[in-house]
């Protein structure tokens, strides 16, 4: 199966924002996320603003895992170091399996803009019922980083030598 396409598929895409704090009208890096990802030529088809709660993460998650409508999730917040950002450990019985170059890459760009912070961040990826899943920290700057360094290439089917568009449900 090849992983690459000389045409742009748009993927189905739900956003999910993590967060004790913000309400809709204040989710600024959920809109980036959405209005970054229907710029590409994706569909945003699910929106979702959750508190840091693990099992209410895993539900909307689960939810939208077991959707045929979505193909990835793009979700911002909780994946900092304090006691209250529960995101990765939501997420990680969730994965079939663990996209862990995402991270890396992530931290790795990251450094860039805020040096040795990026430490302390805990992004990460995963497939789960062929629905690639990637969680970032919840900064407006930081979804951006993410999005245009490694998550645009990866859900474009025409980026080589290879991306992850073969790997969703169709």
């Amino acid at each position: 199966m090849s992983h690459t396409s000389s045409e742009f598929i748009p993927l189905r895409i739900a956003v999910m924002t993590v967060s004790d704090r913000r309400s809709e009208a204040e989710d600024t890096s959920g809109d980036y996320l959405q209005q970054a990802a229907q710029e590409a030529g994706h569909t945003v088809v699910a929106r979702a603003l959750v508190k840091d709660n693990l099992y209410q993460i895993r539900a909307q998650i689960s939810l939208w895992i077991a959707s045929d409508d979505v193909q990835a999730v793009l979700v911002n917040g909780g994946t900092g170091f304090t006691e209250r950002d529960n995101t990765p450990q939501a997420l990680l019985p969730l994965f079939d399996r663990e996209i862990e170059g995402f991270g890396e890459l992530f931290r790795m760009v990251s450094y860039e803009e805020i040096g040795t912070a990026t430490i302390q961040s805990r992004a990460l990826a995963g497939i789960a019922n062929r629905t690639v899943i990637f969680a970032v920290p919840g900064s407006t700057r930081a979804c951006r980083t993410a999005w245009e360094r490694v998550i645009e290439e990866q859900l474009d089917a025409r980026h080589r030598p290879c991306n992850f568009q073969p790997h969703v449900k169709k």
